[in-house]
């Protein structure tokens, strides 16, 4: 991503019941010697695609950004910014060939859908910010602030614009990358977006010793990563951190990303330049976005072997991120990091030729991990097994099998991503700060997916959890609901949302041996 990111202040969810009348002047903030004029929608005053950095474009693509320093004239807020370029995503089957009743929570399957899509249109000239706030608040209102990278919807969130996670407009990875210093540029994006909210906030009438980041799956994933930012060091940047489906995830470094880098200049006619990176600043978008097309993505064979993704550059990221927290190198601040239940099954889907066991062992041993010995791999046949009962979506018996090697590349593709990295992340950090974690089976009743990634977002689970915490670090809530304890490692509690019913608690021991070995694996083979 090169980012989009949004602010909201979520206070304003406890103190007002009911919309307000719309006001019909427009609010007005001064940032620096300029006027900026947003827009009243019932309860809220919206400001919206001011820019936080100079246009990513010509010698700025493909570079780390360049804030605004000042800001001079008339801004006009009231409407977002264009949406940053993403790569285009087709499903990679029809989820209708398994049930024939509408779900209204899962997307149309049978359509292209470009990841993070709204509907503004995309342009590369898209790093602006969003602030979204109480409509009376005051600005010495000191209100806590949520800022994710996403236009979330869900509780009127306000967002930074940047390059999404897994795109090749923030995330170009190779030695040429590495050499010009300009690695996980999307990652700077977000840190540059939040030294602009400590800068700007209060004039809005948020509190910058209050900035809580949140985000679902790529977005959970960035907030880990500024957690780890330049070694741990931007703890003036934000006090918490509310995580769905996404943590510190096991990459190596910006060379990772060599085949890709070389398969974007190869389709861009950029072979025969003396400088492969600033050619391709000068490839036209439309070229440049169908070369990027082209390349793996989530829904490919490779599935979560993303092509676009955070690499340790030696400076923003100064290691394999799972190295850092071994290490230490982390911001020390409150964390709630969770997952669902299945979240390998969505993106197994594009493996269905994968039918055999010697097949999965092939797919394993040369998508997933291609370094490592026939030795280093043998664990994991038996620790991820053909046994349908034990695959994804879990305890579904022997149902949901729509290849015999689907339930089982579910299950393994999960936890190498989402499972074992939380798990792994929450060990390391545990007696060093405030964490909770949970764990969701809610929608365990969809077909062939299970609880899958997304599921909780999907049904705003975690929502009234993540006003609570930005408001009071701490999700927990008046009784009588069951109180979320902490997790530490003598007592890995989950607050778990069974099937149906209220929350109850659970062990974070499930699977164990066998996460424990991925993480292992990981360390020694990052993708």
């Amino acid at each position: 991503m090169r980012l989009l990111l949004s602010i909201t202040f979520l206070q304003f969810y406890a103190v007002f019941c009911s919309p307000l009348d719309q006001v019909t002047v427009s609010p007005t903030v001064t940032l620096d010697s300029a006027t900026v004029t947003g827009i009243n929608q019932g309860a809220l005053s919206k400001f919206l695609g001011i820019p936080y950095a100079e246009p990513p474009v010509g010698e700025l693509r493909f570079n780390l950004p360049r804030a605004v320093t000042s800001y001079n004239g008339s801004i006009n807020a009231t409407s977002y910014g264009p949406t940053c370029p993403q790569q285009t995503v087709k499903s990679p089957i029809s989820l209708s060939q398994f049930f024939n009743f509408t779900v209204p929570f899962i997307k149309d399957p049978d359509r292209n859908v470009t990841r993070n899509s709204t509907e503004t249109p995309e342009s590369e000239d898209c790093l602006t910010i969003n602030v979204i706030k109480p409509l009376n608040a005051s600005a010495d209102a000191k209100l806590p602030v949520v800022v994710v990278d996403s236009n979330g919807e869900a509780l009127e969130v306000t967002m930074i614009k940047a390059h999404g996670l897994s795109t090749a407009w923030g995330f170009l990875a190779s030695q040429e990358v590495q050499d010009a210093g300009v690695g996980n540029a999307g990652l700077v994006d977000q840190y540059v977006a939040l030294q602009w909210v400590q800068k700007y906030i209060s004039v809005f009438g948020g509190d910058p010793s209050k900035v809580t980041l949140w985000g679902q799956s790529a977005g959970a994933i960035s907030a880990s990563m500024q957690m780890l930012a330049y070694g741990g060091n931007s703890s003036d940047l934000f006090r918490g951190a509310f995580m769905q489906s996404g943590a510190p995830i096991p990459v190596g470094n910006l060379t990772g990303g060599q085949q890709y880098y070389d398969q974007l200049v190869n389709a861009t006619n950029c072979t025969d330049s003396d400088n492969t990176l600033s050619c391709l600043r000068n490839v036209p978008q439309d070229q440049l976005k169908a070369a990027v097309d082209d390349t793996p993505n989530y829904f490919s064979y490779d599935a979560l072997v993303l092509a676009w993704s955070p690499r340790a550059d030696g400076v923003f990221l100064q290691d394999n991120p799972q190295k850092l927290v071994q290490e230490g190198k982390i911001v020390n601040v409150p964390v709630v990091s969770g997952n669902v239940d299945d979240e390998g099954t969505l993106f197994s889907l594009s493996s269905r030729n994968v039918t055999t066991d010697e097949q999965f062992r092939e797919y394993v041993s040369t998508v997933w991990v291609p370094g490592a010995s026939e030795s280093e791999l043998e664990p994991l046949w038996d620790y991820y097994p053909s046994t349908l009962s034990q695959g994804s979506p879990f305890n579904t018996s022997n149902f949901n099998d729509i290849t015999p090697q689907y339930k089982r590349i579910s299950a393994f593709q999960g936890d190498v991503v989402f499972q074992a990295p939380r798990r792994f992340f929450l060990q390391n950090i545990s007696g060093k700060q405030k964490i909770w974690s949970y764990l969701s089976w809610r929608l365990k009743f969809v077909p062939v997916l299970g609880s899958f990634h997304g599921s909780d977002l999907e049904i705003n689970l975690l929502d009234d959890y993540l006003v609570r915490f930005v408001n009071n670090l701490d999700p927990n809530g008046p009784s009588p609901r069951l109180t979320w304890p902490e997790y530490t490692t003598e007592s890995p509690q989950l607050y778990t949302f069974p099937i149906t019913g209220r929350p109850e608690l659970s062990q974070d021991t499930y699977r164990e041996a066998p996460m424990q070995y991925l993480m292992n694996l990981s360390l020694s083979h990052p993708l």
